[in-house]
């Protein structure tokens, strides 16, 4: 296995970060990394938000799901799916646009996360721990208002970056499922009842598959949160319809 593989499942999720700063030349060649990633069309359809301010990392700790370490950790980045920027380049240029739709959004935001996964891979070759924040996407008018974000720009996901404790380094990565439940050659195959219990079967850490699901579902599908960022995506697809058809910016 090369290194760049290795590195690959060497990575997980790291939630307590050493009370030490990101050298800024280190932080500036994680975006630059973010920048290299592939890109529709070389558009690179997002902006990234380099949050500094202690105060703004308090709020987006709360914001997103109370997760105080999003306050302590020395790097936070948000990567918006930017649909404005590009329409702003063309009424500059004396073209009067179509308004972006959904297609256009979530082109951005697939370049969005593309970008930030580069950071994090850059992030693991350099021993920086990262953890993706994907409560960002909740509480819209709130992210909106502390982001300053115009319509036609989706903060599409949130890194937390920093050096991981001794315990975070040790703490085992949970497994994946097997490879043979998710790719499926030449066309999508839906799973029959065996099928997801065989694949779940390492997953129920001694639980019943049918208390393991159970939990899980309340603690995650069926749970505020998740309802709570499906409104949200959706206020942010009827931001697509709301501004007139060329809307000028203050």
């Amino acid at each position: 296995m090369n290194e760049i593989i290795q590195s690959l499942y060497d990575r997980k999720s790291v939630r307590a970060f050493e009370d030490r700063p990101v050298p800024a030349e280190l932080k500036a060649e994680l975006l630059a990394a973010a920048a290299q990633a592939p890109t529709a069309g070389c558009q690179q359809l997002y902006t990234i938000l380099d949050i500094t301010d202690p105060a703004l990392k308090a709020a987006l700790a709360e914001t997103c799901d109370h997760q105080d370490f999003i306050a302590k950790a020395p790097v936070v980045l948000v990567f918006c799916a930017d649909c404005l920027r590009w329409y702003d380049a063309y009424q500059a240029a004396g073209r009067t646009p179509r308004r972006p739709g959904p297609g256009d959004l979530m082109l951005a935001v697939t370049d969005a996360a593309i970008a930030a996964q580069n950071a994090v891979v850059a992030a693991q070759s350099l021993g920086l721990g990262s953890c993706y924040i994907g409560d960002i996407m909740e509480r819209y008018e709130d992210q909106r208002r502390l982001l300053d974000l115009p319509p036609w720009v989706f903060p599409a996901c949130m890194l937390v970056l920093g050096w991981p404790t001794q315990q975070q380094r040790e703490r085992k990565k949970p497994a994946r499922f097997d490879p043979a439940f998710v790719v499926h050659e030449n066309g999508y195959r839906r799973l029959d009842e065996g099928q997801l219990r065989a694949m779940f079967r390492d997953r129920c850490g001694g639980q019943s598959f049918e208390g393991f699901l159970s939990a899980f579902c309340d603690r995650k599908y069926e749970s505020d949160f998740s309802r709570e960022m499906s409104r949200s995506v959706g206020e942010y697809l009827r931001d697509l319809e709301r501004a007139p058809e060329h809307p000028t910016w203050e």
